[in-house]
This record gives structure tokens, C-alpha cells and sequence, in this order.
């Protein structure tokens, strides 16, 4: 009897333990996240001052350099036009639904104010937490609340004694238990006074610091260290599950303020729309001035897009991968997650007027009874000084096509041609399996 009490016991204690190895992201965060679809990544630290690549100037440099960097940096960070309210109301207004911001990167400065390290935001003349105040405006906005963290952290390396790299043992929290406790005071301390809703890890390796996080908070979900994050390239086809491509504007995540060369709007948007067809949500990057604006470029690049998602964001909110085709020559496709609703993005159509009619060809898809085509955003009831024009949008079920006749009504611009992808709605369609 004592043995198979013992065995009992022992399983419950194995079943236990598999249960905590085990832990993940919640399924229903997973799909919440999923149907965001847009968000935005900060990268901003002390060093944005200089214009160079964030953190990774450490590696590799001098001694002179290394010692400036950690005795003198901190003294002249002074981002006195930081308005976090200002940013909030920006990225709401993009259609993003969520902003994950660097609350420390590998080079160890923390943008909170932190009882692990003196190398901080409140120990620069502007002397004060930034991730409070940034995390405050996000809820604001109704916007959900990412931190990155980065467990490795050459602040520590070089307190230790240790080589700044990237790829040296004890830069892994695995091989540096100084290291590991270091990380997980500090995460101990964002999710207490933050309570992130995601939490984002850039490191080659992570220990069990995943598991740490879900076990402080099981409703924060994980994006790096847990699920796919391709970071500047779009997969060639859709990832089963929760996926996220995090992306610069132009070819560095800092701020740049010279040499830089930035994607337009328009490219801006097609990732974010090629993305959606293959079912990943899109982190679009900015790096702010050390000043705490950010740049006008950067800005300029957030208003098309918002402009366009004003239009067209019900065909990249709670949408997932049409099951049949994800994309038919300049055309891509999602469906929304629950009906049998198609949205046709039509990108490429250059110097398409305001009022002017063109046809397309859907593949893979079949009209019902029911079936109702629309232009995301416009009524089709008018063109602007056109009133003969009847801007309806229709269509025609061919043997094996399904036919939509577009026209572009509303007017988004000046000059009356809008060089964004037009997005068209059909609903109650069937899905055609080849």
C-alpha cells in the first residue's frame, strides 16, 4: 500500500513539474493576438544621442570608447520635447493596437526608474521614468502595452569583467547565473509596476526566462522567445499560429539622422498588407530623436499609413489567411476570421482617377446568393462633382471566375489619384479548394 502511495504521489509531483516546463501563452491571448493585426516598436536609448546603431556599437570597441559610452553618455540625455501623450495619440491614430517599447536594450540602460543599476533614465539630467509616463499615455489610448527586454546586458559583462559580445559564453543568462538574477530583478520589477500585456525577449538564448514571466503573470503574452519574430523579412508563405515580422522604416532601428534612406508609405502599407494575407501580425519600427521627438520622416511615413487604415483597417483587424490563395498577381486576400468574408487588397494600379472604373478577376472564390460586394470606406452612392457617376460596386459570377467591377470614389487626396491599395469587400462567398 505504502509503495503505490509513494508511485502516486510521485507521478502528481512529475504531472506537476511537466505542467510548469510546460507553460505557454494563453490560446485566447494567442488569438487576441492575432487579431490585432499592427503595431508599433520603439527603439530608443541613451546612445540615440550619437545617431548609431543602438547597443551593438559596444561590441568590438575600444576600451576609451567603452568607458565614455558608460561614464559620460548618460550626461547629456536630455529628451526635454518627450511627449509620451503625443506619441500615444500618433500611433492610435496609425490603427495601431498595440506599442512595444525598449525598456532596456544590450547595452544595459534602463528607460525606468530601477533600484538594479544607477545606469538609468532618473540619472540623466531629465531625471525621469520614461517608461512610466509612456506606458500611462498607452492606456490612455486604449492601446495594449509591449516592453522589450534585452536579458543580455554588456553593462554587466564589463562590471564583471567580461568581454562585450554577443556571442561569448557568459552573454548568455544560460552561462551567467549573475546574469540570470540580474534579468529577472529587473523583469521582477517591470511587471510589477507596468503590468505589460506582452513582453518581448532579444537574446540568442533565454533560460527560463519565459517561463518566469508566465509564471509572475499568465496573462502576459510572449512574443520573442515564444513565438516567430522574422525580423526584417516577410516569410514566402503563412505560419501556422501566432507569427509577427518586426520591421525598420528605413535601415536602422535607432535613430539615424544622416545617411538613411527610408521605405515610402506606399511600401510601408504593402508589408503590412502581405503580411496580413500570410497571417502575421506587422511590428513597424521608429527610433526617436535623443530630443524625444520623432523624426518628421518617420512621422510623415505613420500619417499615410493611418490615413489608409482610417479607410481600410476592417480588412486587417481580426482577419486570418484566406484557406484557398493569398495572393493572384497585384491582388492579396484575408478573410475575416469568423464569416465568409473576403477582403481583396488591389495594390499596384498606378494613376487610377478618382471616379474611373476597373474589373478584376478573383480565383479561388464563388459567388452566392447572398453575396454582396463594397470599397472599404466609400458608400458607392456618389463621385464629388461627377453625379451622373454611379460608383456602385458590382459583380459577375463566370463559370470558373468571380468578376468585380471597382470604381474609386472617395477622394483621400488633393489631385484626386490615391496611390494606396484599394481594399473590396465580398461577403458570403465560397472558398474554392483546387
Amino acid at each position: 500500500m505504502r509503495s503505490k502511495i509513494q508511485i502516486t504521489i510521485l507521478l502528481a509531483l512529475v504531472c506537476c513539474l511537466s505542467t510548469f516546463a510546460q507553460l505557454k501563452n494563453k490560446p485566447q491571448l494567442s488569438e487576441d493576438f492575432m487579431d490585432m493585426g499592427f503595431g508599433i516598436f520603439v527603439h530608443w536609448s541613451v546612445d540615440s544621442q550619437l545617431g548609431s546603431v543602438i547597443s551593438h556599437s559596444l561590441v568590438g570597441a575600444s576600451d576609451d570608447y567603452v568607458n565614455k559610452y558608460y561614464n559620460e553618455l548618460s550626461k547629456t540625455f536630455y529628451p526635454d520635447k518627450f511627449d509620451a501623450d503625443e506619441w500615444a495619440r500618433l500611433f492610435k491614430i496609425s490603427g495601431a493596437e498595440y506599442v512595444v517599447f525598449t525598456a532596456k536594450h544590450h547595452n544595459g540602460f534602463c528607460m525606468w526608474d530601477t533600484k538594479t543599476t544607477s545606469f538609468n533614465s532618473m540619472n540623466t539630467p531629465y531625471r525621469k521614468d520614461i517608461v512610466d509616463q509612456l506606458v500611462k499615455a498607452l492606456r490612455k489610448q486604449n492601446l495594449k502595452v509591449g516592453l522589450y527586454f534585452s536579458p543580455e546586458d554588456f553593462s554587466i559583462l564589463k562590471k564583471q569583467g567580461n568581454l562585450i559580445s554577443r556571442n561569448s559564453k557568459m552573454s548568455q543568462v544560460t552561462e551567467n547565473p549573475e546574469l540570470l538574477a540580474y534579468d529577472k530583478k529587473q523583469i521582477s520589477e517591470l511587471i510589477e509596476k507596468f503590468h505589460p500585456d506582452m513582453m518581448f525577449f532579444d537574446s540568442f538564448k533565454h533560460g527560463d526566462l519565459v517561463q518566469f514571466v508566465h509564471d509572475k503573470d499568465p496573462n502576459i503574452f510572449v512574443t520573442r522567445g515564444e513565438i516567430k519574430t522574422p525580423e526584417q523579412s516577410v516569410p514566402d508563405a503563412p505560419m501556422p499560429g501566432p507569427w509577427e515580422t518586426c520591421m525598420t522604416m528605413g535601415t536602422q532601428w535607432a535613430y539615424k539622422p544622416t545617411n538613411e534612406k527610408y521605405k515610402s508609405g506606399t511600401e510601408v502599407i504593402n508589408k503590412l498588407i502581405e503580411i496580413r494575407a500570410k497571417g502575421g501580425n506587422f511590428l513597424l519600427n521608429i527610433g526617436p530623436k535623443p530630443n524625444g521627438e520623432i523624426p518628421i520622416e518617420q512621422e510623415e511615413r505613420l500619417r499615410e499609413v493611418a490615413l489608409w487604415m482610417y479607410v481600410n483597417d476592417e480588412g486587417v483587424k481580426n482577419v486570418r489567411s484566406l484557406p484557398t490563395i493569398i495572393k493572384d498577381g497585384d491582388m492579396w486576400f484575408t478573410k475575416n476570421k469568423e464569416e465568409n468574408t473576403a477582403y481583396v487588397f488591389i495594390t499596384g494600379q498606378k494613376d487610377w482617377f478618382k471616379g474611373f472604373r476597373r474589373n478584376f478577376m478573383l480565383k479561388n472564390m464563388k459567388a452566392t446568393e447572398k453575396t454582396k460586394v463594397s470599397v472599404l470606406g466609400q458608400s458607392d452612392l456618389e463621385v464629388e462633382y461627377w453625379p451622373e457617376n454611379i460608383p456602385e460596386t458590382r459583380y459577375i459570377q463566370h463559370e470558373k471566375l468571380l468578376e468585380i467591377s471597382v470604381s474609386r470614389a472617395q477622394r483621400l487626396y488633393n489631385d484626386k489619384i490615391w496611390p494606396n491599395a484599394i481594399v473590396v469587400k465580398v461577403t458570403n462567398v465560397e472558398f474554392i479548394k483546387k
